[in-house]
Protein backbone atom coordinates (compact mmCIF):
# COMPACT_ATOMS: atom_id res chain seq x y z
CA UNK A 1 0.00 0.00 0.00
CA UNK A 2 1.25 3.23 -1.07
CA UNK A 3 0.62 6.60 1.19
CA UNK A 4 -1.99 7.62 -1.29
CA UNK A 5 -4.00 4.85 -0.13
CA UNK A 6 -3.81 5.91 3.75
CA UNK A 7 -6.91 5.84 5.38
CA UNK A 8 -8.44 3.44 3.20
CA UNK A 9 -9.59 0.12 5.02
CA UNK A 10 -7.85 -3.71 3.58
CA UNK A 11 -11.93 -4.04 2.21
CA UNK A 12 -11.76 -1.52 0.51
CA UNK A 13 -8.14 -1.62 -1.03
CA UNK A 14 -9.07 -4.93 -2.41
CA UNK A 15 -12.20 -3.86 -3.82
CA UNK A 16 -9.85 -0.81 -6.11
CA UNK A 17 -7.92 -3.84 -7.06
CA UNK A 18 -10.78 -6.03 -8.11
CA UNK A 19 -13.16 -3.66 -9.67
CA UNK A 20 -10.83 -0.68 -10.70
CA UNK A 21 -7.87 -2.17 -11.22
CA UNK A 22 -5.93 -0.60 -9.13
CA UNK A 23 -2.44 -1.50 -8.64
CA UNK A 24 -0.25 0.19 -5.48
CA UNK A 25 2.77 -1.47 -7.42
CA UNK A 26 2.48 1.17 -10.27
CA UNK A 27 0.23 3.56 -8.79
CA UNK A 28 2.88 6.31 -9.39
CA UNK A 29 3.51 4.76 -12.90
CA UNK A 30 -0.13 5.21 -13.50
CA UNK A 31 -0.36 8.87 -12.38
CA UNK A 32 2.42 9.84 -14.47
CA UNK A 33 1.47 8.46 -17.45
CA UNK A 34 -1.41 10.80 -17.47
CA UNK A 35 -0.05 13.98 -16.20
CA UNK A 36 2.74 13.12 -19.41
CA UNK A 37 -0.28 13.54 -21.26
CA UNK A 38 -1.12 17.58 -20.67
CA UNK A 39 1.67 18.40 -23.10
CA UNK A 40 -0.98 17.46 -25.71
CA UNK A 41 -3.68 20.25 -24.92
CA UNK A 42 -1.87 23.50 -24.43
CA UNK A 43 -5.83 24.83 -24.93
CA UNK A 44 -6.28 23.01 -21.59
CA UNK A 45 -5.39 25.54 -18.33
CA UNK A 46 -4.41 22.25 -16.06
CA UNK A 47 -4.76 24.25 -12.87
CA UNK A 48 -4.20 21.27 -10.31
CA UNK A 49 -1.82 18.02 -11.50
CA UNK A 50 -1.13 16.83 -7.64
CA UNK A 51 -0.95 12.82 -7.62
CA UNK A 52 -4.02 12.80 -5.45
CA UNK A 53 -6.15 14.72 -7.99
CA UNK A 54 -5.11 12.70 -11.27
CA UNK A 55 -5.90 9.61 -8.80
CA UNK A 56 -9.44 10.81 -8.40
CA UNK A 57 -9.61 10.66 -12.56
CA UNK A 58 -7.75 7.35 -12.97
CA UNK A 59 -10.67 5.78 -10.52
CA UNK A 60 -13.26 7.11 -12.22
CA UNK A 61 -11.79 5.60 -15.28
CA UNK A 62 -10.86 1.71 -13.84
CA UNK A 63 -7.40 3.29 -14.79
CA UNK A 64 -7.53 3.40 -18.25
CA UNK A 65 -4.70 6.51 -18.60
CA UNK A 66 -6.12 7.80 -22.04
CA UNK A 67 -9.55 7.83 -20.57
CA UNK A 68 -8.52 9.13 -17.30
CA UNK A 69 -6.91 11.89 -18.99
CA UNK A 70 -9.65 12.86 -21.47
CA UNK A 71 -11.75 13.35 -18.71
CA UNK A 72 -9.38 15.43 -16.86
CA UNK A 73 -9.09 17.29 -19.56
CA UNK A 74 -13.31 17.79 -19.87
CA UNK A 75 -13.23 18.51 -16.19
CA UNK A 76 -10.56 21.43 -16.75
CA UNK A 77 -12.48 22.73 -20.08
CA UNK A 78 -15.88 23.00 -18.75
CA UNK A 79 -14.53 25.43 -16.20
CA UNK A 80 -12.34 26.99 -18.87
CA UNK A 81 -15.53 27.29 -20.87
CA UNK A 82 -18.46 28.58 -17.79
CA UNK A 83 -15.78 30.77 -15.87
CA UNK A 84 -19.24 32.33 -14.43
CA UNK A 85 -19.99 29.77 -12.82
CA UNK A 86 -17.24 28.93 -10.88
CA UNK A 87 -16.65 32.92 -9.83
CA UNK A 88 -16.85 32.59 -5.50
CA UNK A 89 -17.19 28.49 -5.82
CA UNK A 90 -17.57 28.72 -2.02
CA UNK A 91 -20.70 27.23 -0.21
CA UNK A 92 -20.61 30.86 1.70
CA UNK A 93 -21.94 32.32 -2.18
CA UNK A 94 -25.37 33.45 -1.51
CA UNK A 95 -26.81 31.27 -4.37
CA UNK A 96 -25.35 28.02 -3.63
CA UNK A 97 -25.82 28.62 0.19
CA UNK A 98 -29.68 29.17 -0.74
CA UNK A 99 -29.55 26.33 -3.03
CA UNK A 100 -27.83 23.74 0.04
CA UNK A 101 -30.67 25.61 2.28
CA UNK A 102 -33.39 24.45 0.12
CA UNK A 103 -31.85 20.70 -0.50
CA UNK A 104 -30.03 20.97 -3.74
CA UNK A 105 -29.00 18.37 -3.24
CA UNK A 106 -29.79 16.83 -0.11
CA UNK A 107 -26.87 14.28 1.53
CA UNK A 108 -27.50 11.17 3.56
CA UNK A 109 -25.37 11.07 6.46
CA UNK A 110 -25.04 7.20 6.21
CA UNK A 111 -24.02 4.97 3.38
CA UNK A 112 -25.22 2.60 1.32
CA UNK A 113 -24.39 -1.14 2.28
CA UNK A 114 -21.79 -0.89 -0.89
CA UNK A 115 -19.94 1.84 0.99
CA UNK A 116 -21.76 4.59 -1.50
CA UNK A 117 -22.75 8.22 -0.40
CA UNK A 118 -26.49 9.10 -1.62
CA UNK A 119 -27.90 12.01 -2.78
CA UNK A 120 -31.48 13.21 -3.10
CA UNK A 121 -33.08 15.46 -5.52
CA UNK A 122 -36.62 16.32 -4.87
CA UNK A 123 -37.48 18.45 -8.17
CA UNK A 124 -40.67 20.07 -7.22
CA UNK A 125 -38.19 21.96 -4.69
CA UNK A 126 -37.17 23.85 -7.61
CA UNK A 127 -38.73 27.32 -6.34
CA UNK A 128 -38.79 29.63 -9.81
CA UNK A 129 -39.88 32.42 -8.09
CA UNK A 130 -36.09 33.58 -6.80
CA UNK A 131 -35.56 34.01 -10.53
CA UNK A 132 -36.28 36.62 -13.29
CA UNK A 133 -36.70 34.94 -16.62
CA UNK A 134 -35.41 37.83 -19.13
CA UNK A 135 -35.33 36.70 -22.90
CA UNK A 136 -33.25 38.11 -25.24
CA UNK A 137 -32.61 37.22 -29.18
CA UNK A 138 -28.97 35.91 -30.20
CA UNK A 139 -28.20 39.37 -32.33
CA UNK A 140 -29.36 41.01 -29.16
CA UNK A 141 -27.32 39.55 -26.89
CA UNK A 142 -24.16 39.51 -29.41
CA UNK A 143 -24.66 43.51 -30.15
CA UNK A 144 -25.01 43.98 -25.80
CA UNK A 145 -21.92 42.29 -25.77
CA UNK A 146 -19.77 43.87 -27.71
CA UNK A 147 -20.86 47.10 -26.28
CA UNK A 148 -19.58 45.99 -23.05
CA UNK A 149 -22.64 45.15 -21.36
CA UNK A 150 -23.37 42.20 -18.73
CA UNK A 151 -26.33 40.10 -19.98
CA UNK A 152 -28.09 38.39 -17.14
CA UNK A 153 -30.03 35.23 -18.36
CA UNK A 154 -32.58 34.96 -15.21
CA UNK A 155 -31.54 31.60 -14.86
CA UNK A 156 -29.53 32.16 -11.76
CA UNK A 157 -31.84 29.63 -9.66
CA UNK A 158 -31.12 26.76 -11.89
CA UNK A 159 -27.83 27.61 -12.71
CA UNK A 160 -27.33 28.25 -8.90
CA UNK A 161 -28.33 24.71 -7.95
CA UNK A 162 -26.50 23.25 -10.50
CA UNK A 163 -22.85 25.14 -8.61
CA UNK A 164 -24.89 23.81 -5.54
CA UNK A 165 -24.95 20.54 -6.76
CA UNK A 166 -21.58 20.61 -7.88
CA UNK A 167 -19.71 21.87 -5.10
CA UNK A 168 -21.35 19.09 -2.82
CA UNK A 169 -19.33 16.88 -5.38
CA UNK A 170 -16.33 18.45 -5.14
CA UNK A 171 -16.25 18.55 -1.26
CA UNK A 172 -17.56 14.70 -1.47
CA UNK A 173 -15.48 13.51 -3.83
CA UNK A 174 -12.36 14.26 -1.47
CA UNK A 175 -12.97 11.20 0.64
CA UNK A 176 -11.10 8.21 -0.99
CA UNK A 177 -13.60 5.88 -0.11
CA UNK A 178 -16.24 7.57 -2.51
CA UNK A 179 -13.81 7.81 -5.13
CA UNK A 180 -14.04 3.74 -5.05
CA UNK A 181 -17.41 2.82 -4.04
CA UNK A 182 -19.07 5.87 -5.81
CA UNK A 183 -22.61 7.08 -4.79
CA UNK A 184 -25.92 7.32 -5.60
CA UNK A 185 -28.04 9.90 -7.03
CA UNK A 186 -31.61 9.81 -6.30
CA UNK A 187 -34.29 12.09 -8.36
CA UNK A 188 -37.82 12.36 -6.84
CA UNK A 189 -39.98 13.75 -9.97
CA UNK A 190 -43.40 13.53 -8.22
CA UNK A 191 -45.04 16.91 -8.18
CA UNK A 192 -42.30 18.09 -10.96
CA UNK A 193 -44.93 20.65 -12.48
CA UNK A 194 -45.00 21.58 -16.51
CA UNK A 195 -43.87 25.28 -15.61
CA UNK A 196 -40.86 24.10 -14.17
CA UNK A 197 -39.99 21.47 -16.53
CA UNK A 198 -40.48 24.32 -19.54
CA UNK A 199 -37.70 26.28 -17.64
CA UNK A 200 -35.47 23.53 -18.76
CA UNK A 201 -34.49 24.62 -22.25
CA UNK A 202 -31.63 22.41 -24.19
CA UNK A 203 -29.05 24.57 -23.50
CA UNK A 204 -28.90 24.40 -19.65
CA UNK A 205 -29.93 20.71 -19.81
CA UNK A 206 -26.65 20.27 -21.93
CA UNK A 207 -24.88 22.20 -19.35
CA UNK A 208 -26.03 20.33 -16.45
CA UNK A 209 -25.24 16.99 -18.20
CA UNK A 210 -21.72 18.38 -18.96
CA UNK A 211 -21.12 19.22 -15.61
CA UNK A 212 -21.95 16.08 -14.31
CA UNK A 213 -19.90 14.20 -16.22
CA UNK A 214 -17.11 15.03 -14.06
CA UNK A 215 -15.05 12.47 -12.57
CA UNK A 216 -18.02 11.03 -9.96
CA UNK A 217 -19.12 7.38 -9.90
CA UNK A 218 -22.72 8.17 -10.08
CA UNK A 219 -25.96 5.26 -9.89
CA UNK A 220 -29.15 7.38 -10.77
CA UNK A 221 -32.55 6.57 -9.88
CA UNK A 222 -35.52 8.20 -10.54
CA UNK A 223 -38.79 7.96 -8.26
Amino acid sequence: MTHLQAGLSPETIEKARLELNENPDILHQDIQQVRDMIITRPDIGFLRTDDAFILRFLRARKFHQMEAFRLLAQYFQYRQLNLDMFKNFKADDPGIKRALTDGFPGVLENRDHCGRKILLLFAANWDQSRCQEVYFSVAFVALKVQQGFQIGFGLNSFIDILRAILLSLEVLIEDQELQINGFILIIDWSNFSFKQASKLTPSILKLAIEGLQDPVTFMVQTV
